[in-house]
């Protein structure tokens, strides 16, 4: 027996109150509690059969490629049967583009696929998919916003690879709350990766963000998951990254590079293609950082001049923080002053660079725009600044110094601090304090 009541959810957060309030206890909103329909069922008994784990085959368990590299890096692999991966990002980022330039591969090399588009028709996906190249005879689109019309297609195609675009969008009729609701947008992802499971399919589904870039919907709908992908990227800039936030298959630091183009989104094993031409001028100064297991050679640029009024602090792509930490060592430690003039930094191409081991070169990048001294195109610094002006070690030292070479290093400043290996062609200058590291700099100068 089925018995109907109401409840009130908060639109914000998920948490239900059996009466309006003015208020959500859960989040401190305000009128942000909408009354939904819910269905209480009577108990039933139910026999649940068991599975022994020595009898699962390991081809349940192996992970099939995307058709993407740079997706499939962040995945460990690709994705497993089954499974339910949710991707999200800010409007326009790519992710539509990046959903479907996988479709487009498995869909060419002859694996089934499946497109519910929840937002646009056929003739829309269609436009989309021809900037990507040809489009393949596999490919295949579904164009409904009901959740019952999306089980049923799951469960007759049963494809390899099924993306739900998007699940805020997609509604179940019998619930009657309104599409993009909490219950909702929960109902519906509880359903999909039942549907996944039960049809060995490895379902995407993709999300919406908030005002403020986070994930749209319940915080449950990140728990019932087993992946949660993050597409990142200035709608200004070229430049995509794509992290894994949520991996239950696999680790979650890798992360992998994409381009916007005019004909959808380009890999970039490489982040050197993102360079601009040389200068050079004083204030720009190369470093490595490290994200996941790969390592990136970033150029940092320092500007500073002469303002009116309160000095300002300008960071772009570099730590605020950190560089109120660098300026404060350089004129306690090394005889450096900024605290008259306007300082800017940033890093060129739109990679981040805000981890400790960047500090080396965002200080000499100061002080070689505070000083008017160009830094050779050759060098490059690497390693943590700490208050008393020593260098500390960083992580990863061999690997960092091998993309350095490997990118045209000769001469690379690191910590005293740190074990790292010989690298051919490559000069290591230990350096025990950022005074000594802005010595080396200046005698390689001279």
């Amino acid at each position: 027996m089925v018995k109907s009541y109401s409840v009130h959810v908060c639109r914000e957060c998920g948490t239900t109150s059996p009466r309006w309030v003015g208020r959500c206890s859960g989040c401190g909103e305000w009128n942000t509690l909408d009354e939904e329909r819910a269905n209480q069922r009577t108990r039933a008994t139910s026999t649940v059969a068991t599975t022994s784990l020595a009898d699962v085959g390991e081809e349940t368990a192996r992970a099939r490629s995307t058709g993407v590299g740079e997706l499939d890096r962040v995945l460990g692999g690709g994705l497993l049967a089954g499974s339910t991966t949710l991707l999200f990002g800010e409007p326009g980022v790519g992710k539509s583009t990046l959903a479907l330039m996988s479709l487009r591969a498995l869909a060419a090399a002859g694996q089934t696929v499946l497109l519910i588009a929840v937002e646009e028709s056929p003739a829309q996906v269609a436009q989309r998919a021809r900037r990507l190249g040809e489009v393949p005879r596999g490919l295949e689109v579904a164009a409904t916003t009901s959740l019952d019309a999306a089980e049923q297609l799951i469960g007759e195609r049963r494809p390899m690879l099924c993306v739900v675009d998007s699940v805020s969008a997609m509604s179940d009729e019998a619930l009657g709350s309104a599409a993009g609701s909490v219950p909702q947008v929960r109902h519906v992802a509880e359903r999909l990766c039942a549907v996944a499971k039960a049809t060995g399919t490895a379902l995407v589904i993709i999300g919406h963000v908030t005002k403020d870039g986070e994930l749209a919907g319940p915080r449950a709908l990140e728990h019932l998951v087993d992946t949660v992908v993050r597409i990142e990227g200035d709608r200004h800039g070229s430049l995509r990254l794509v992290r894994a936030l949520k991996h239950r298959f696999g680790p979650t630091g890798e992360v992998g590079l994409l381009e916007m183009v005019p004909e959808g989104l380009r890999e970039m094993p490489d982040a050197t293609a993102l360079g601009g031409p040389r200068l050079d001028v004083a204030g720009v100064v190369f470093t490595v950082t490290n994200d996941g297991s790969r390592s990136f050679l970033v150029e940092i640029q320092a500007l500073v001049a002469t303002g009116s009024g309160s000095p300002r602090r300008v960071a772009h792509q570099v730590s605020s923080q950190r560089l109120a930490l660098m300026l404060a060592v350089l004129e306690s430690r090394c005889a450096i002053d900024t605290s008259a003039l306007d300082v800017f930094a940033a890093t060129a191409g739109g990679l981040a660079a805000v981890e400790p081991g960047v500090d080396v070169a965002l200080a000499i990048a100061v002080a070689s725009a505070t000083v008017d001294f160009a830094v050779p195109r050759s060098l490059c610094a690497i390693g943590e600044v700490g208050l008393a002006g020593e260098l500390r070690a960083v992580s990863s030292l061999t690997r960092r110094i091998r993309e350095a070479q490997r990118l045209g290093a000769t001469t690379v400043i690191v910590p005293t601090e740190g074990e790292c290996d010989v690298v051919a062609g490559v000069r290591v200058e230990r350096c025990r304090s950022l005074a000594e590291a802005l010595s080396v700099v200046r005698r390689d100068t001279i």
